[in-house]
């Protein structure tokens, strides 16, 4: 079924993906969420939770810059803090050139009309009391979007938009799949027509084939609507499917940081070394021959301070200077947080 285009198109011509000239549309600036934990005795000193410690990055127009790492190191935290969802510790957030991360409820609402959100749980992010039509029309009338005589129809539209029969919009949740119940969600992240999508690990509860439908329904959406993604994953085959570039975090922090054919090609952090080394090739030929790098030790934990690299611990490469000498990642259009980058 095809319906009529309405005015949920793009509302500006953004430039192409990957465009460097580009203006970046996100600006990620030395971000930090730390949390208070109990603590472990009455008379001791307040824990401190480094769930994100220092994350600087930036996601143009028509991008997508995929986020990877190990669960725990902070990549879901880093989304919820941009979305303003939690209250940064410290750093800076731009959007569109607005700095948004001190904004209170009432002022970040129209932001929100921008930047939007497509969850991890395609279960739990639905409210199963509401028809599907409800749940996508839901942002409209919080924005006052359409007449209400319009929004049906342009239910309609997104649910044609997404793959799913427009004559369903009267079913509850539970009448779907997983995979449709995501791309209910996707329906109601584009029904504000957003710039900025931030995806939250949106297919790891999905199963394979289903992710790659969805992947693929991303990436044509992206074409079509002009959209930018954050795109969160531990699935490296997924992330660099649909990347432009990639971040690899680790220990709430950000550790390398490339275009996803040269970070994929040619890591330069140990951590990124040993993440590729465990992801499964297609070629068995491959596969056996090459040589998987396996990290000891167990990850450190966020409420601890660490004099030198964080990763020392577990690094194959470490030595000396890496224990009294803190990295950073630099710039460039390739930059790693490894004193001994230069060298891998």
């Amino acid at each position: 079924m095809s319906l009529p285009a309405t005015s949920t198109g793009p509302r500006d011509a953004h430039p192409a993906p990957g465009d460097s000239a580009a203006a970046p549309l996100l600006e990620v600036s030395d971000l930090k969420v730390h949390f208070a934990a109990r603590r472990q005795r009455l008379s001791g000193p307040r824990r401190v939770i480094r769930a994100v410690d220092g994350v600087s990055f930036t996601v143009r127009p028509g991008e997508t810059l995929g986020l990877v790492g190990e669960s725990g190191c902070g990549k879901s935290t880093t989304a919820r803090a941009i979305l303003n969802l939690i209250r940064p510790t410290s750093g800076q957030v731009h959007f569109a050139g607005q700095r948004i991360d001190h904004l209170n409820a009432r002022r970040m609402l129209p932001v929100r009309r921008d930047l939007q959100m497509i969850f991890q749980d395609p279960y739990a992010s639905l409210n199963p009391r509401m028809t599907v039509g409800s749940i996508i029309a839901e942002p409209m009338r919080i924005f006052g979007l359409h007449p209400l005589r319009r929004q049906q129809l342009e239910v309609m539209r997104l649910m044609d938009l997404v793959g799913l029969n427009p004559r369903y919009l009267n079913r509850y949740p539970h009448e779907f799949s997983g995979g449709q119940r995501q791309r209910i969600g996707i329906a109601r992240a584009l029904a504000v027509n957003p710039r900025l999508i931030v995806c939250d690990e949106p297919v790891s509860a999905l199963d394979v084939s289903i992710q790659a439908q969805v992947i693929n329904l991303l990436m044509d959406l992206q074409r079509q609507l002009g959209l930018a993604y954050l795109f969160i994953a531990h699935d490296l085959s997924v992330v660099r499917h649909i990347s432009d570039r990639v971040g690899v975090m680790y220990l709430g922090r950000l550790v390398e940081l490339a275009d996803a054919d040269a970070l994929f090609r040619s890591p330069r952090h140990p951590y990124t070394q040993a993440l590729l080394s465990a992801a499964p090739l297609p070629d068995p030929v491959a596969q056996r021959a090459r040589q998987r790098i396996v990290l000891r030790g167990e990850v450190p934990s966020p409420d601890r301070s660490y004099p030198g690299c964080p990763f020392a611990d577990r690094c194959p490469i470490v030595e000396d200077a890496c224990r009294q000498q803190v990295p950073t990642l630099g710039g460039g259009p390739h930059p790693a947080a490894c004193i001994k980058a230069p060298e891998l």
